[in-house]
């Protein structure tokens, strides 16, 4: 296929790239660059991937034409992100994603793979693992958009354009776009720099996580998939046994990490907890099967630490937290209030911050 990957600069977006031009389709990324400055540690973009620098909110027809399938990642990312501007988390997140199916759609494009997220399931009410056909509980904004992109491009599905809602667990594992701001790359990231892991809860709410690469597998996997298996269809994307209290999660970092220290507190605000059922996508989507534990993606960071000998500066630079990113980007006058590149910038000015 010819695939448009959007959020192809991000964590998860700059691995996709790689892996459908590995797996022999044409890859287009396209970018507005916020977090194109930040690289972690070295991996050249393949071989014959055009990269566009654009705002989604400027997407034009002509950008789409001839192509198959739109892979959008391109998503203010994070609840924190979401909270501190809400009005522009629902025009990016809500508004620019639904324009961009209308154009993609009306251009010809037959699949639309949304990643959604588990956060739309919001809190433990005591009914068990959450499947697609559970209710929905958004607590943020994030969330929030989540659930009225799914209404509004469900509601575009036709003999013709296919949506397909990828409801990905929390992620987690290296990328050169690195994120610390997710909770198992953040929590490796303080054991390896501090020594020591410092929780102000006490580590009873449930999440349910997935690798970065697990994501870009069940992405690639919709592509391959006959139409009618994931037409207008919603898949959590994870694993049933990949279901951690936050806890458990820091006791598995701390062990592959020598001589971390841990601390728990009682609470810290943060009302979300949901275990989430993968049977759907487990027995449905041909091809997707989680090649990864918690535990390797924990032994995978405190390898990439190791070998770019990761420092403190490093590890709290603004590049790999988006919030700080942008904030950044504000207080440099890069980008404006609405989150608009300003002097005809099209993308962030690039700094090396990492061996």
């Amino acid at each position: 296929m010819k695939v448009l990957v959007t959020g192809s600069q991000g964590y998860i977006g700059y691995r996709l790239v790689h892996m459908l031009h590995d797996r022999g389709h044409e890859v287009i990324g396209l970018d507005t660059g916020f977090y194109a400055d930040g690289e972690l540690y070295p991996l050249p973009s393949p071989e014959g991937v055009r990269q566009i620098w654009k705002d989604i909110r400027a997407i034009e027809p002509a950008d789409v034409v001839g192509v198959d399938a739109i892979c959008h990642l391109a998503e203010l990312s994070n609840d924190p992100l979401g909270q501190h501007n809400r009005e522009n988390t629902f025009d990016i997140n809500h508004k620019g994603t639904v324009r961009l199916a209308e154009i993609a759609k009306a251009a010809g494009v037959e699949r639309f793979v949304y990643t959604s997220s588990c956060s739309v399931y919001g809190i433990e009410d005591g009914t068990g693992l959450k499947t697609e056909t559970s209710p929905v509980h958004p607590l943020t904004a994030y969330a929030e958009c989540k659930v009225l992109v799914e209404r509004d491009l469900g509601a575009m599905a036709d003999d013709t354009f296919s949506p397909i809602f990828l409801r990905n667990a929390t992620a987690y594992g290296p990328s050169p776009r690195q994120r610390f701001d997710i909770v198992l790359n953040n929590l490796s990231g303080y054991a390896w720099t501090e020594g020591e892991i410092r929780m102000r809860s006490d580590g009873t709410p449930w999440r349910p996580m997935v690798h970065v690469l697990d994501i870009c597998q069940a992405i690639a996997c919709t592509l391959d998939a006959p139409r009618d298996v994931v037409h207008n269809e919603i898949f959590n994307v994870g694993a049933s046994e990949e279901n951690y209290q936050v806890r458990e999660i820091v006791e598995t970092v701390a062990s592959t990490i020598p001589g971390c220290e841990v601390s728990m507190g009682s609470s810290d605000g943060d009302d979300r907890s949901y275990r989430v059922s993968f049977e759907k996508i487990a027995t449905q989507l041909p091809g997707f099967e989680p090649k990864y534990t918690l535990r390797d993606g924990a032994v995978q960071m405190a390898a990439i630490y190791k070998q770019i000998d990761l420092d403190r500066d490093t590890f709290q630079h603004r590049s790999f937290t988006r919030l700080e990113q942008l904030k950044h980007l504000i207080e440099t006058d890069q980008i404006d209030d609405r989150f608009f590149w300003t002097n005809g910038q099209t993308h962030a000015i690039p700094a090396k911050v990492a061996a």
